[in-house]
């Protein structure tokens, strides 16, 4: 396994044992996650491979195929390490900051979940090292918990604002499934999808620009939602709503809402779907969802707009961007007698873009 070879290159000796987690793919429920509401991801089968050992005093010493990192437990706090050794050394702030005595520890990474893809590569990374964190010291947290951490880590010492969704994602989705998640209460299900048994795809179009969520853009998007969240709980307002929203909101305010409020919609809507075997009726609300992304919250990027309006000319039943936005990735619901079409119209609407289809994997795991 590569990352235990370049565990034993990089400190000289074996390591105890090799974690991994996955990135997601969001099917439906994006920008609801940080305001109590519902969220549909599935994992992807990329993932972050760790190879751990604990050591019996305070450093962290971090490897990648490209770089090292030397850290004194000490110094982790907010924007403290910068890049992404937060998003390791992070696991280890949070879960002392909760009250675990944990010690520090070597660590190496490899990892194929595309970065800046908008397919959560950071909650990949936290959640591995969670998982091997607690597993060597017998913690005995739940995945839910360990979820929760994730998320206060990569708030606080990567001091990226997202919610619940990407680490319960990576640490609780089974294969086969999308997994319902109600951020409010922290309730799931794992939700059955297997497109190839009603002969569809799920295409991944990576438009290859990458989106950046510590520029600014997705705070302010953020921001906008909790003040519409703080004066209304959205997660328990529905469409028929959204006409009695304050005229006192700003126009950003208010189209923030409008948004959360009608994606929860669209959640429900798909997993009573999926539940009567569906899945080919969701492709007008991935649609419905991608217009609200665009143009409601006002996330969205030319080459998503291209990416996904170039499935959708070619036979594509749905497509939306999926992750926070600004670039990144988005999904096309396929028959499969149309994947090389809507594959090839992908490509062509934003050079450079990959695609691929994808289904849903297991989540985060010791593998050794």
């Amino acid at each position: 396994m590569m990352a235990r070879r370049l565990f034993a290159d990089a400190w000289g000796y074996a390591p105890a044992g090799t974690w991994s987690a996955p990135g997601r793919v969001n099917l439906i429920g994006e920008h609801t996650d940080y305001s109590g509401g519902l969220v549909l991801p599935f994992a992807l089968a990329d993932r972050a491979h760790i190879a751990v050992a604990p050591r019996d005093d305070q450093r962290i010493r971090l490897a990648t195929p490209d770089d090292t990192v030397d850290l004194d437990l000490a110094a982790l706090g907010p924007g403290s390490p910068p890049g992404w050794a937060a998003y390791l050394a992070g696991a280890a702030w949070a879960l002392r900051e909760a009250g675990h005595d944990v010690p520090g520890f070597d660590l190496a990474l490899t990892s194929d979940v595309p970065v800046g893809a908008g397919l959560s590569s950071s909650a990949a990374l936290m959640s591995a090292t969670l998982l091997a964190l607690d597993d060597l010291h017998a913690l005995g947290l739940d995945r839910a918990a360990l979820a929760a951490l994730g998320r206060r880590a990569e708030n606080v010492v990567a001091g990226v604002p997202c919610g619940a969704m990407d680490h319960s994602a990576s640490l609780l989705c089974t294969r086969g499934h999308a997994l319902l998640l109600d951020t409010d209460t922290g309730a799931s299900r794992q939700v059955p999808l297997d497109p190839a048994n009603d002969d569809l795809a799920l295409l991944l179009l990576d438009t290859g620009h990458p989106h950046a969520l510590q520029d600014g853009r997705y705070a302010e998007r953020r921001a906008a939602i909790d003040a519409a969240d703080a004066a209304l709980t959205l997660a328990t307002l529905t469409p028929g709503d959204i006409g009695s929203l304050p005229d006192a909101w700003t126009h950003d305010v208010r189209s923030a809402a409008a948004h959360v409020i009608t994606e929860n919609a669209r959640v429900r809507a798909s997993v009573d779907m999926l539940d009567r075997g569906d899945l080919a009726g969701i492709g007008m609300l991935l649609d419905d969802s991608h217009a609200s992304l665009r143009d409601g919250l006002r996330v969205s990027s030319p080459e998503l707009d291209a990416i996904t309006d170039a499935a959708r000319r070619a036979g594509a039943l749905g497509a939306r961007m999926t992750g926070a936005g600004f670039g990144g990735s988005a999904i096309a619901l396929v028959a499969l007698d149309r994947v090389t079409e809507v594959s090839a119209a992908a490509r062509r609407a934003v050079p450079g873009a990959r695609v691929r289809a994808v289904s849903p994997s297991a989540g985060a795991s010791r593998d050794d």
